[in-house]
């Protein structure tokens, strides 16, 4: 796995309508003395220029030709690989006609992450109603760069694991109705995540053993049968064979009493059941710099945690907080150099 300095980090552009050239342009500005940090956009430089322009911000932008050239540029300029868009964005818009070569600067992210061209992928953030619009057939980002990976011959079962603090939370279900949770809740989804969990946080985060807990379901875990079964039937039995594989585990635990600062210390990440259960406990501790780090994935990949946020584009008044923590954390995983 390539790391710093030699190996810069690749950012794609995301929804150009949206905050991610502006956060992009303020990371840069507050990481250009630190040669640990540098990265590169890929996107539309002469764009790029002139939204930096219209922000009032002094952000320079060198184009580069190869990845390789970041580092040298990072301290003096935005290093820029420029991908051009065939018609102009509106800031504050989204178009379908963007949309092209917003997934063509993820198809190349991922290119040069699987040549160890890069160091890490950070993505900002994209709308999906225009992809869809443009046709784009997968769920979202991280769907899309699984099947990137297993399009390039390689093994990929991503995991969401949202960061914030000292809180590290795995939504097991994630974009579904909360009807069908319960539905598509199984035990060996269960215990298919928590061995990608498990075997990322030893190998990119350096946690020998790690210690997983896992919530129930139902409130207060069900109470033994008296607010739903699930906890007995599903959860419990995969927990159980979770440990005869020599995984150490806790659980199903209440998620009212799972996220306080004591019950935090006990355990190195949490699989929640559902997307709120993790999502809403991440957001309260850092709703600014929460960080989407994709597990089991063959190259290293982080996100903000947030949307496009199409209202604040262009007014300088975006939080670039989460794309600065989804950079420190992709580097710094990078840098213990361990391998997928």
């Amino acid at each position: 796995m390539p790391t710093f300095p030699d190996h810069a980090l690749a950012l794609t552009i995301g929804e150009p309508g949206g905050i991610g050239p502006d956060i992009t342009a303020q990371a840069w500005l507050a990481f250009r003395a630190d040669p640990s940090l540098a990265f590169f956009l890929i996107g539309d430089s002469a764009y790029l220029s002139e939204r930096f322009s219209r922000l009032d911000i002094a952000v320079p932008v060198q184009e580069i030709a190869t990845p390789a050239e970041a580092p040298g540029v990072f301290a003096t300029a935005l290093p820029v690989i420029d991908l051009p868009f065939a018609s102009k964005p509106e800031t504050g818009r989204f178009s379908a006609e963007t949309a092209g070569t917003v997934i063509r600067a993820i198809d190349m992210a991922v290119d040069m992450a699987l040549k160890g061209e890069v160091a890490a992928i950070v993505t900002n953030p994209i709308q999906k109603e225009a992809l869809y619009a443009a046709g784009f057939s997968h769920q979202g980002h991280t769907d899309y760069l699984a099947h990137l990976a297993v399009h390039h011959g390689h093994h990929a079962e991503p995991v969401m694991m949202l960061c914030a603090a000292d809180l590290r939370a795995i939504p097991v279900t994630v974009h579904i109705a909360l009807t069908e949770v319960p539905r598509q809740l199984t035990g060996d989804l269960i215990v298919r995540q928590a061995r990608v969990v498990a075997h990322d946080l030893a190998r990119r985060f350096g946690i020998a053993s790690p210690r997983l807990a896992f919530t129930g379901l139902n409130p207060h875990a069900g109470e033994n049968g008296a607010m739903g079964q699930e906890e007995q039937t599903i959860i419990a039995p995969a927990l159980a064979a979770l440990r005869a594989e020599g995984l150490n585990v806790q659980g199903p635990l209440p998620a009212d009493t799972a996220f306080h600062a004591e019950a935090r210390a006990q355990y190195d990440a949490i699989l929640c059941m559902y997307h709120d259960q993790a999502l809403i406990p991440v957001k309260t501790l850092d709703f600014h710099g929460g960080v989407n780090c994709t597990l089991g994935l063959p190259f290293i990949r982080t996100s903000p945690d947030h949307g496009t946020a199409l209202s604040l584009a262009g007014t300088g008044k975006a939080n670039p907080k989460s794309l600065m923590a989804a950079i420190s954390l992709a580097a710094e995983i990078a840098r213990r150099g361990q391998p997928a």
